[in-house]
């Protein structure tokens, strides 16, 4: 960082906005590039208000490079239950994913950054963009900051982006979640796809006898949590709110700027998840950033290879991961069913507990193409639907 003391704007090789695991993991990362980095976060406390379900694979939560001290229960598999009673427990029969305090993540990610030596200022928000410069105000009044590059960490409604006047992603979920006391099997969570025709419903055990109950979608998302909701008896605790982002933005860079996790639509398709998906993409911002300052070349051209890694690590999975959010739209509660019977079967699985991922599920989809018994208990409706999510042809 330049010009402290001089009475210019202070410089920094890269300003993250956000500081949520993404834009802590972007700050990070830069850091150990040798980059002088500051991170931008508008509230005043790291890790809230929480707007995740709380739910991280084990691939998710290896990559915030934390403690164990934010995981309050593991979880081996899932139980979908239709709106008829049918239900297809998958259990794996070992940890697949975590459940956690973010509100004790975030903050261990952005320790983490500090303790690298990337500078944080809170209780700081952007209104202004001009020529590498970032106006700001907050709790010290109005400021100003210079950036070579700047990484946009901050979330599915981006400041950054409006500023910029950037297209945004293809479509936005709205989610409630709340906390509640039920007695429940903590080894597995609940999913509910009937509850929300445009998503699903779920319910996350913290322990064997509390959960997070939440339901995310397109319209009527309140009316239907209410609804779904009364089933778990007890009152509802600790409410929140959150957006989700479906569909990668056009173009994720631009103007010395790259997008980063929900701020560029990275949240996966399938379940939601942005946590996974937010930190590969930081982690390719900043591997980004530090070509373009060492060959002091700053040009979209140069910008473009951000687009570039990340989609040769997982934009094959968020692009197929979007046709089958395409193909739910498709899906009323008799297709739900018959696929829920479907997948019942032994062999098929045997098929999802040897292939399944949370993060990437493209591959278990082709595995699963390869049983004739998904297709006689299916039908035509299934066949054609997992060709379209996989462009499979035999």
């Amino acid at each position: 960082m330049n010009n402290r003391g001089s009475g210019r704007p202070p410089e920094y090789d890269v300003v993250v906005v956000g500081a949520g695991p993404v834009g802590s993991a972007a700050a990070f990362a830069c850091v150990e590039y040798g980059l002088s980095t500051l991170c931008i976060e508008e509230h005043g406390t790291i890790g809230y208000p929480v707007q995740c379900a709380g739910l991280l694979s084990q691939n998710a939560f290896r990559e915030c490079g934390v403690s164990g001290k934010s995981v309050l229960n593991e979880v081996s598999g899932a139980e979908v239950v239709t709106g008829s009673g049918n239900r297809l427990l998958i259990d794996a029969g070992v940890t697949k994913a975590f459940v956690v305090d973010r509100g004790i993540l975030d903050r261990e990610m952005a320790e983490r950054a500090a303790m690298a030596g990337a500078e944080f200022r809170l209780k700081t928000a952007v209104y202004r963009m001009e020529g590498g410069r970032l106006f700001t105000r907050g709790i010290d009044g109005h400021g100003e900051v210079s950036y070579k590059v700047l990484i946009a960490a901050d979330g599915p409604r981006s400041t950054i982006a409006r500023l910029r006047g950037m297209k945004r992603a293809g479509f936005y979920l709205g989610g409630v979640q709340a906390e509640v006391r039920c007695e429940s099997d903590p080894r597995f969570v609940g999913v509910y796809p009937d509850a929300s025709p445009e998503f699903f419903a779920w319910r996350i055990p913290i322990d064997r006898g509390r959960a997070r109950i939440g339901l995310a979608g397109m319209t009527r998302v309140k009316e239907r949590f209410s609804s779904f909701s009364q089933q778990f008896g007890g009152a509802c605790l600790d409410f929140v709110l959150g957006t989700i982002p479906i569909g990668v933005m056009p173009v994720t860079y631009g103007d010395r700027v790259m997008y980063a996790g929900d701020a560029g639509g990275f949240a996966k398709p399938t379940s939601g998840g942005g946590v996974y998906t937010g930190i590969r993409t930081a982690r390719h911002a900043a591997a980004t950033a530090d070509s373009c300052i060492e060959n002091r070349a700053f040009d979209d051209t140069t910008l473009s290879r951000y687009e570039q890694l990340w989609k040769q690590d997982i934009g094959t999975d968020l692009e197929r991961g979007l046709m089958m959010f395409r193909m739910r739209q498709t899906l009323g509660p008799v297709e739900t069913d018959r696929l829920v019977r479907a997948l019942s079967d032994p062999d098929i699985l045997g098929v999802i507990r040897q292939y399944g991922d949370m993060d990437r599920p493209a591959r278990v989809v082709k595995e699963l193409l390869k049983k004739p018994a998904l297709y006689r208990q299916s039908g035509m409706l299934l066949r054609c639907g997992i060709r379209m999510l996989t462009g499979y042809n035999g």
